[in-house]
């Protein structure tokens, strides 16, 4: 199509052989290519090869209307957004058309008016296929008007024309949408009454606007998203609407945390300075994800609104913004992400997740530390034996000089914003920590991380102590914090007391 741009009126595009092709056909043609070249179709969208991937290509081979369905976060209008590559780069349209009147095959009085003038001489114009994409997010005030169109009174009253006369009507947003892909969002927050005005256009290709006569054949893309919960909380689809829409697709979160990871840093926000002075190890990444895992499995969560990939994102953000201002605090020049920076993290978890009434009798930060104790309870099983089913009459228990120390009195004070140098300190004092942490076989780089990683999981199982004070994580043993002053117990409404 690159050698065609340079034309510039009907009779230059007659000679050049253009043939029309309705979008669908577009679509289909140029998916069918990137198939038979092996090529990546919809490149940064992950976990979805194997599923949703597939029945987006066939629905659009079938030359389908799309309903991609599910829980939010979950990429849908990500898909939609990422269709339009598979448009034609550029397409004629009639020079100053609204409604993209292909020059071969004109629907409006305008552009047919124009044409029956001027003839071979009537001007063209390139659209690019960027300009062909329409996104809508369906709101309970969308009116019909604003998607089919009404009667514009200052156009006929600058024209001199009746009502009744065609050239006085505003075309909505589908009409101007001929020849594109358009996108509705949350389409059950339409109004039953506005969705009724879809049903033509979906299953006839046409549209009647108002009382007028005239039925314009509209050459459209529909992709719609919507999530099952707005099916019983704030609308729905009507059934004869779901009937017209040929694929509907549903969507999924994340089924494991590779991929999860992929998905949460090519999303997040980091600098590359951010980058290059904090080191996030490798198991405080799975750490994030494994908080929405838990969060999706949790009592304290309301599952039928799910959570969301954002919550990923931003909690990664959050490490990386809460290990960067202690840094600074402290005067250092680089640092490592800790598990005590995930104190950081929890107003990026509280606003994405619907708690059930369990849920908000707790609080929102109270469940917020607990899916993170659920998530560090899971990374921990990934690196150390479980102390709740070590073997019968194993010689050695792997945690008992570790529970010697803190049985004898001792405890870790580790203060949000301590310096690196004190971090350390304070973990190298627990005898056996260290020992029992090179058991792990991790790099020596991690090492320290995986330290307090022991810690928060002992005390996940029960086998130490752990309490927020304030600004400091305590550590200690289960005796000496029930003889000694308020800050043991483990109970999620105790870490704020």
């Amino acid at each position: 199509m690159k050698n065609l741009t340079s034309l510039r009126t009907l009779g230059e595009l007659k000679k050049s052989g253009y043939k029309p092709q309705s979008v669908k056909d577009e679509l289909r043609n140029n998916l069918l290519q990137k198939i038979q070249q092996k090529a990546v179709v919809f490149p940064g969208i992950y976990g979805f090869d194997d599923t949703v991937l597939p029945d987006v290509e066939r629905a659009i081979l079938s030359r389908h209307n799309i309903l991609l369905l599910g829980l939010r976060g979950q990429a849908k209008t990500r898909i939609a957004r990422m269709l339009v590559h598979l448009l034609d780069e550029h397409i004629p349209i009639v020079a100053g058309s609204e409604l993209n009147d292909d020059p071969l095959a004109p629907i409006s009085r305008w552009a047919k008016d124009l044409i029956a003038e001027k003839g071979d001489d009537t001007p063209i114009e390139w659209l690019h296929r960027d300009e062909r994409y329409i996104e809508k997010l369906a709101t309970p005030d969308v009116s019909i008007a604003d998607l089919v169109g009404d009667v514009d009174p200052i156009k006929a009253a600058n024209l001199r024309l009746p009502y009744s006369d065609e050239r006085v009507i505003h075309f909505g947003l589908i009409p101007r949408a001929h020849r594109c892909l358009f996108v509705i969002n949350e389409l059950p927050d339409l109004q039953a009454r506005i969705q009724v005005s879809l049903f033509n256009v979906l299953q006839e290709g046409d549209m009647q606007i108002r009382g007028f006569k005239l039925r314009l054949p509209l050459d459209v893309e529909f992709v719609f998203t919507a999530n099952p919960e707005d099916y019983t909380n704030r609308g729905s689809i009507i059934t004869p609407l779901k009937d017209r829409i040929e694929s509907q697709i549903t969507t999924h979160y994340p089924t494991d945390i590779e991929i999860g990871r992929k998905i949460t840093e090519q999303e997040a926000r980091v600098s590359a300075e951010q980058r290059e002075r904090i080191y996030v190890p490798d198991v405080l990444k799975d750490l994030v994800e494994q908080v929405a895992f838990a969060a999706r499995d949790s009592e304290y969560v309301d599952k039928k609104s799910g959570v969301s990939a954002r919550l990923t994102i931003a909690a990664f953000e959050n490490l990386y913004s809460a290990a960067e201002r202690r840094m600074l605090r402290n005067g250092e020049k680089q640092t490592t992400a800790r598990i005590t920076d995930f104190w950081g993290v929890i107003p990026a978890i509280t606003g994405k997740v619907e708690m059930v009434y369990e849920g908000e009798q707790e609080g929102p930060h109270a469940v917020a530390l607990h899916l993170i104790g659920q998530a560090v309870k899971k990374v921990f099983l990934q690196y150390f034996p479980n102390p709740n089913k070590l073997k019968k009459g194993q010689e050695r228990d792997p945690y008992g000089v570790l529970k010697s120390w803190f049985a004898g009195g001792n405890l870790v004070d580790l203060l949000t914003e301590i310096s690196d140098k004190e971090y350390k300190k304070a973990l190298d004092q627990v005898a056996g920590l260290k020992a029992l942490t090179e058991t792990a076989k991790i790099s020596d780089k991690d090492l320290i991380t995986f330290m307090e990683l022991a810690l928060h999981g002992l005390a996940e199982f029960d086998v130490l102590s752990k309490s927020f004070v304030q600004t400091r994580w305590v550590f200690k043993d289960h005796l000496t914090g029930a003889m000694g002053d308020d800050e043991g117990g483990d109970d999620l409404r105790d870490l704020f007391n």
